[in-house]
């Protein structure tokens, strides 16, 4: 009989539980709480994403079936379904996400000498937005259609190791470009996006902090060369040139 610790305990003994308990009680996150605590919660959550639990009622079924196991897992108290709901609703989410991005800035350690395929010692970020639709009946709040409604997640990410260092939810309408008024730059970092972050005004700010950009252009961008620089084929590049914007607004920002 194997008297180990269970495979969900030791991924949670990694858990720097200090810092949790710091987040925990800076958004008074265990007020009237007598039972079910925001670690119990937690620890739903992070079995949930391990398991791809896709409901509450899924979470449910899984944990209590092993009743008996859930001490030895970590958790305090039965989790039921309706406990578990108010938690998710009245709980401050500030309390996941202040973790969460500790756990992010841990990570990032652990993998900042990883190559990535590019000889490169900057870090390199990937921006990009995509929209996940809801249904219109239950999340009315987040309208995108006529006949269906969605939020935007707009995720930047770290391409050693593949781990997000900055993630914003807005509405579905919410236009790509706005997210560049929430984000840092980093001096030396290379930011790749796709054409859809086009903002020649923002895209100076970028310039202006030390940081460098790699994005596609439109078809309508008007562009003219001035001259070309030296380069080697062989490594893959068709042509380097060094030229102006020539529309009056792209010019203008």
């Amino acid at each position: 009989m194997n008297t180990g610790k269970l495979v969900f305990a030791q991924v949670m003994t990694h858990l720097p539980l200090t810092t949790f308990r710091r987040c925990v009680a800076r958004y008074d996150g265990e007020y009237k709480v007598k039972y079910f605590t925001c670690l119990d919660q937690h620890l739903c959550l992070a079995f949930a994403q391990l398991t791809y639990g896709e409901s509450l009622r899924d979470i449910e079924v899984c944990l209590r079936s092993q009743a008996g196991k859930l001490y030895h897992m970590g958790f305090r108290s039965t989790v039921a379904r309706d406990t578990l709901a108010n938690a998710n609703v009245v709980r401050d989410w500030c309390i996941q996400a202040g973790f969460a991005q500790s756990l992010i800035g841990i990570v990032r350690k652990l993998y900042i000498d990883e190559p990535f395929g590019v000889d490169l010692s900057n870090t390199v970020y990937a921006l990009d937005a995509t929209t996940i639709a809801l249904c219109l009946s239950v999340f009315p709040w987040a309208p995108f259609r006529s006949t269906k409604t969605a939020v935007k997640m707009h995720t930047l990410l770290d391409l050693r190791g593949n781990i997000p260092s900055f993630i914003h939810i807005s509405e579905g309408k919410w236009h790509e470009i706005n997210i560049f008024d929430m984000l840092v730059p980093e001096a030396g970092a290379v930011y790749v996006m796709d054409r859809g972050y086009i903002d020649f005004e923002q895209l100076h700010r970028l310039h202006q902090a030390g940081s460098f950009y790699v994005i596609r252009a439109k078809s309508n961008l008007r562009f003219r060369r001035r001259y070309s620089m030296e380069l080697d084929r062989a490594v893959g590049i068709i042509c380097d040139q060094i030229g102006t914007l020539t529309s009056f607004y792209s010019t203008k920002d």
